[in-house]
């Protein structure tokens, strides 16, 4: 099962084949542990409990850091995927937010439903929904279209239905199983919750803050950045699911400063960009430079000479990284 960005193949296209300068920028693997602290993020498995905004404030405290974000507020008892932004890399959370989520949720049904039923239902209930939203959330309680992508029932025991279910930012997962509940008549709730992606990132990477912890006492008391380093990630990790426009080591300081990309300016890009979508501009070294928005297709940008092919949005690279005039 995969979420809409997971099934897009996108090809690299040459527009101008450059190579970027060693004496500017940095691979982002090549990050010191203080660079990560100011330019990285965290795939936390978040805990049953806390909220997501406490479970940012530990992050925070464990690391001894100024700043920190999270991506999607989880209900206190919903476990799993929590990305945590840190320092600077805040500035990249609104991205994740609206990315797709996938869960894999516990239902109990209030009476005992045949699996036929329970399969037909779960069809109905796949695609766009109309939902409103709960009492208690943080939105308008107003009827809105949402896009279920996917459901997979895991296993069925009694009136106990596990079930994965991937689908748009915004989704209520426990109003959506009290629907299918209404639907088939019996009422349902949720018994357990846990995000398993959010965008980019996934079980797969998830990290507990005492993983955190013992990490970065590795770190600051015996000089050892090794764990650390698998934990905190570049913040590139975070526009994985976003198309790219890579750009010459000469653009990146106007970009730096806000300015729009010209199409003189690029040097590669992904197929399958279209106008108004969101790109990240990454260097040559695969740095993110900034994110915004497409003003060409992809096809447009490799076909044209001249004109805005992207307005900048977010700047994230600090200005000075690269020099105005890069003398070789």
């Amino acid at each position: 099962m995969e979420l809409p960005f997971e099934k897009i193949k996108r090809e690299i296209l040459i527009k101008k084949q450059a190579r970027s300068t060693d004496k500017f920028g940095k691979l982002p693997e090549e990050r010191t542990v203080e660079e990560l602290l100011d330019f990285g993020i965290i795939n936390v498995d978040k805990p049953d409990g806390p909220t997501s905004h406490q479970v940012s404030a530990y992050v925070k405290k464990i690391l001894e850091i100024n700043k920190c974000g999270h991506s999607g507020t989880l209900d206190p008892k919903v476990t799993g995927c929590l990305p945590v932004a840190l320092g600077k890399s805040t500035k990249i959370v609104h991205l994740l937010l609206k990315s797709g989520k996938e869960y894999v949720a516990l239902m109990h049904l209030h009476k005992l439903i045949p699996e036929y039923d329970i399969y037909k239902a779960m069809e109905e209930f796949t695609g766009k929904i109309m939902q409103l939203p709960p009492v208690k959330s943080s939105v308008k309680r107003q009827w809105r279209e949402r896009s279920i992508y996917y459901t997979e029932i895991l296993e069925i025991q009694g009136q106990d239905v596990l079930f994965k279910i991937g689908c748009e930012a915004g989704t209520y997962v426990r109003k959506w199983i009290h629907d299918f509940g209404q639907r088939l008549k019996t009422g349902a709730h949720m018994a357990e919750l846990r995000r398993t992606k959010v965008g980019p990132f996934n079980e797969s990477g998830m990290f507990t803050l005492q993983d955190l912890t013992d990490a970065f006492y590795f770190y600051k008391k015996e000089n050892n950045d090794k764990f650390i380093k698998k934990i905190i990630l570049p913040i590139e990790h975070a526009v994985q699911h976003l198309p790219k426009i890579w750009v010459f080591d000469t653009t990146v300081d106007s970009m730096c400063h806000g300015a729009s990309l010209g199409i003189p300016g690029i040097s590669k890009l992904e197929s399958g960009i279209e106008p108004d979508q969101i790109a990240a501009v990454m260097s040559l070294k695969d740095e993110l430079v900034c994110y915004g928005r497409a003003k060409m297709s992809s096809k447009q940008i490799l076909s044209k000479k001249s004109g805005i092919a992207l307005i900048s949005d977010k700047v994230l690279m600090p200005t000075g990284t690269y020099p105005r005039i890069i003398r070789k």
